[in-house]
């Protein structure tokens, strides 16, 4: 059959062509040309591969006025160059040496794209008669908020180590650190810190000395200068829009510069182009050791935090976790100030609008049951409380990957994708699956991403008053009950101690349960007294009507090894009371030692793992692992006592809500 529209057909009558298959004939609309026409475009408008390769690149950020500023009235908006050049100015006086007064030439752009011309640079404001440095000689190229298929490309290139997993995350590795270094975490302490931060013994906080920052800062500056290109990421902290706090993080791999850009609150182009003077800054010269013979240093890693700069230095380690905790530690710092109440807590939000805060250590289940879905994510980890309500303060979240599973985290499995960072995994090397069983590079392989990257987060990442304080512990003694609800003066007892047991092993085999405690639940990361946090917390739990709750997630039935863990299902009932408030309408009676209020009946739990006390066959065995465990308390307890909650010393109030050993 012929065709009629010029392209190709079978002749009518078949000519025979090779092994005797009909032969093709083309039927171009101009007969006489007798050849097959190729339809396609007309060729781009290149001349060579490199203006080619503009041409796939679109620009993206608009030219739009700076609010506040008085343009001239033939041009109404700022130029990109022009903006470019601010924005530039503004990274070099961050990375001004303090002994220069100057900062470094900077460029915006990838030195390896020798195509690209710069559209914008900034030599030093500052006249400088001679070069002082072959550094002062060089322009640094400034890779400013790149998205992460940008930062994924400068990290396969440049950095050995970097994959794509076969769910499309970026594998990385954060060198010989695989965790933090709380040992080599610096808090200067000068004439306002000195009374305002908790010191001394339990405190996070180890002092350093003005001048010895200024010495780290110096070498981190350097260090960052003397590449070739930096990467900047100016963000946001706390989803509050009257409370946020502008960071700027100046970073040596693009592995950092992809973590915070989950980790942190992303602006919007607009709000990028307003962005000005940052509140804070970061500099990550990781890679690179603090000098061991400076004053304070113990090893070739140093956290350096400066609170009247408002500066982080990180030395020698290159774990990125270091970046989130230190902002941590900053927001603990500087929402206090502002009458808002900084918490290291999940949050979560029902669909009537009532929002539960949850708090625990590592292995009590914070994550797992602030993630529900039936409700919405606000955060997982760091949150504040202030006069508006509750917002998260981070914009991404950071999970845990030994022994992830699809079945047990189906939303944490799933938001591991294209834009997941993925530290120290171990995957196959042909099929690039992550095994997360593997624990080859560390136990503490982790997933950094975006909050909406979880199908039931809350954005913008802010709720309403919380109705509900839900305190963690996984008991591993076994004597605390599944649930309790809690008096103010019992919160705050509970929250000041921030107990949890975890099981440790032993030279010879034999487990046991070791006690552990942690002030308000992140001890590692507050920088006033645990008591102030409390006194806040009771002030805000207070006006709003919140009730505390101290739901034990170990085991029942005896210690570790003895008894049973509680099942997951079990406690999830039991939360879904503390949310529905059908748990405030049930019959309590009260334990023994800790005086702790505890349900008679909860629906779809049974009602004898109630009272730990009912579920021990060893009755005596279970009253002397109650004492030994109320005695651990009030020897922890006894480091607050001295301290003030509030306007007075710790209350009568509160000592009594603690273990009762009479």
């Amino acid at each position: 059959m012929s065709s009629d529209n010029g392209e190709f057909s079978f002749p009518r009558t078949p000519t025979k062509g090779r092994n005797g298959l009909p032969k093709i004939q083309t039927h171009g609309k101009k007969q006489e040309d007798q050849i097959c026409h190729d339809d396609s475009a007309p060729p781009v408008k290149a001349q060579t591969i490199d203006e080619l390769h503009s041409l796939q690149r679109k620009r993206s950020v608009p030219n739009t006025p700076i609010k506040g500023e008085t343009q001239p009235a033939f041009n109404a908006a700022v130029s990109e160059e022009e903006r470019q050049k601010q924005q530039l100015q503004s990274i070099s006086a961050s990375l001004a040496s303090l002994t220069r007064e100057t900062g470094p030439k900077v460029v915006r752009g990838d030195p390896d794209r020798k195509s690209e011309t710069p559209r914008a640079h900034v030599t030093p404001t500052h006249h400088v008669a001679a070069p002082t440095s072959d550094s002062s000689l060089k322009f640094t190229h400034i890779l400013y908020n790149l998205s992460p298929a940008e930062l994924y490309e400068q990290a396969i290139k440049y950095e050995k180590g970097s994959f794509i997993t076969s769910s499309g995350a970026l594998a990385t590795l954060s060198g010989a650190k695989t965790g933090r270094s709380p040992r080599d975490k610096r808090v200067v302490r000068d004439e306002t810190t000195e009374d305002e931060l908790w010191w001394g013994k339990g405190s996070p906080n180890i002092e350093m000395d003005e001048h010895t920052f200024l010495v780290n800062r110096e070498r981190a500056v350097d260090y960052l200068c003397s590449l070739d290109k930096v990467y900047v990421n100016d963000q946001f902290l706390n989803w509050d829009p009257v409370h946020r706090i502008k960071v700027r993080i100046v970073s040596a791999r693009a592995y950092h510069s992809l973590f915070m850009h989950n980790m942190c609150i992303r602006p919007t182009t607009e709000e990028l182009e307003d962005f000005g003077t940052p509140d804070f800054t970061i500099y990550n010269a990781g890679m690179f050791p603090c000098n061991r013979y400076t004053h304070y240093m113990t090893s070739s890693t140093s956290i350096d935090l400066n609170l009247g700069r408002r500066e982080m230095v990180i030395l020698g380690t290159q774990y990125a976790g270091e970046m989130k905790k230190g902002l941590f530690g900053v927001m603990h710092y500087l929402m206090p100030k502002r009458q808002i109440l900084s918490l290291h807590s999940g949050c979560n939000m029902g669909k009537n609008g009532d929002v539960a805060l949850f708090f625990g250590l590592s292995g009590t289940g914070k994550t797992t049951l602030s993630t529900d879905h039936n409700r919405y994510l606000i955060g997982d980890d760091e949150h504040c409380w202030s006069e508006n309500g509750v917002s998260n303060i981070e914009g991404g979240c950071y999970a845990k990957c030994i022994d992830l599973s699809k079945d047990k985290e189906p939303d944490i499995f799933n938001a591991i994708k294209f834009g997941t960072v993925m530290e120290n995994v171990v995957f196959d090397e042909h099929t690039r699956e992550v095994d997360y069983s593997d624990k080859s590079v560390t136990e503490n392989t982790r997933a950094a991403y975006p909050i909406e990257y979880i199908p039931n987060a809350k954005i913008p990442c802010v709720g309403p008053h919380p109705k509900n304080v839900i305190l963690l512990a996984c008991d591993a003694f076994g004597v605390l009950p599944p649930v309790s609800k809690l008096s103010l003066a019992q919160t705050m007892y509970h929250f000041i101690s921030g107990y949890t047991a975890l099981v440790a092993g032993t030279e010879d085999g034999i487990k046991e349960p070791q006690a552990t405690f942690s002030a308000c639940f992140g001890a590692a990361f507050i920088m006033l007294h645990p008591t102030k946090y409390a006194a806040m917390l009771a002030e805000k739990m207070k006006k709003h009507g919140a009730t505390g709750w101290l739901v034990n997630t170990g085991w029942s039935g005896g210690s570790y090894g003895s008894g049973k863990r509680i099942k997951l299902a079990y406690t999830r009932k039991i939360i879904d009371a503390i949310h529905s408030g059908k748990l405030l309408e049930a019959n309590y009676t009260k334990t023994e030692i800790f005086g702790l209020e505890i349900p008679t009946e909860i629906e779809g739990v049974p009602s004898e793992i109630l009272d730990p006390a009912n579920t021990w066959p060893d009755k005596a065995g279970h009253r002397e692992t109650l004492v030994k465990l109320g005695g651990l308390f009030k020897n922890n307890f006894e480091g607050f006592l001295n301290y003030k909650i509030g306007s007075d010393n710790v209350t009568e109030e509160i000592l009594a809500a603690g273990p009762n050993m009479e």
